[in-house]
């Protein structure tokens, strides 16, 4: 009688153990998302453009905002003085009668702007990695002098940081063809793939994020990412049918930013 107790007890053992294996190594275990930025993005002026702002006379901007309410107008630089290109290189921002020249920051793939009035502060986005299937944007924050109205920036949030933050935060599961992702463990938004000719997914790491980040501006911004899978043919990363996912981003005192609100953008 006793030796049958012992059977049973290690019998049951076994199920049970089997059960927690499968709970664990399933479609639905979590894993982390890894990020295609390796280090943070620095952009800078060529040569020739920097030489050509200094000497330039006359810039020809285009504009990108223009709040009457507040007289905000911000603007990127196309040309310099006899027609040279500022390669991308330069915005222009205003209040009332005071200019002040950002020949630092990129103006291409129209850079969106928000000025929010009861802090006199003004959100700036520009794309700093671009190319087929890319787009990454920088986040600048600035606010005005009470003297001249002049800008400054007073925050700028890396892509490389923001990526970090992400992938510190994020989760996902496969089961199957089906994509969840989560954000501090609660599951936002799922996906299911439909790309039948690049053979599976990649077995060590099919989901990045990188590539993808951009913004939603308003008194707080909501930075937007999409996540790219890989498979087991092809060096580029498909988003198909991924879905946009976005999070609130509140600057702290220390020039630092967190994240909050992690939700899926729908279609409009």
């Amino acid at each position: 009688m006793k030796r049958k107790r012992l059977w049973k007890y290690a019998a049951l053992l076994m199920v049970c153990g089997m059960t927690i294996a499968t709970s664990c190594t399933g479609g639905d275990a979590q894993k982390t998302m890894n990020g295609v930025l390796e280090e943070p993005v620095v952009v800078a002026m060529p040569e020739q453009v920097e030489n050509a702002y200094g000497k330039a006379v006359k810039v020809h901007p285009f504009d990108l905002l223009n709040d009457t309410v507040n007289n905000i107008c911000v603007q990127g630089i196309g040309e310099l003085d006899d027609g040279i290109s500022t390669e991308g290189f330069g915005v222009m921002v205003s209040k009332n009668a005071t200019s002040t020249l950002f020949k630092d920051i990129r103006n291409t793939r129209q850079p969106r702007a928000f000025y929010d009035q009861p802090t006199n502060s003004l959100w700036l986005t520009s794309c700093v990695v671009e190319g087929t299937g890319t787009n990454v944007e920088q986040l600048y924050k600035m606010q005005f002098g009470t003297a001249d109205d002049s800008a400054r920036v007073v925050a700028v949030v890396e892509p490389y940081q923001m990526q970090q933050q992400l992938t510190a935060r994020l989760t996902y599961s496969v089961d199957g063809q089906k994509v969840t992702f989560y954000a501090d463990g609660v599951a936002i938004a799922s996906a299911t793939n439909t790309v039948t000719d690049m053979g599976g997914f990649d077995d060590e790491q099919p989901l990045w994020i990188g590539e993808q980040i951009s913004y939603q501006l308003d008194a707080q911004p909501r930075v937007c990412f999409v996540p790219g899978l890989k498979f087991t043919t092809g060096l580029v990363l498909t988003y198909d049918d991924m879905p946009t996912l976005s999070a609130g981003v509140t600057l702290n005192d220390d020039g630092s930013f967190s994240l909050s609100d992690f939700r899926e953008e729908k279609e409009q």
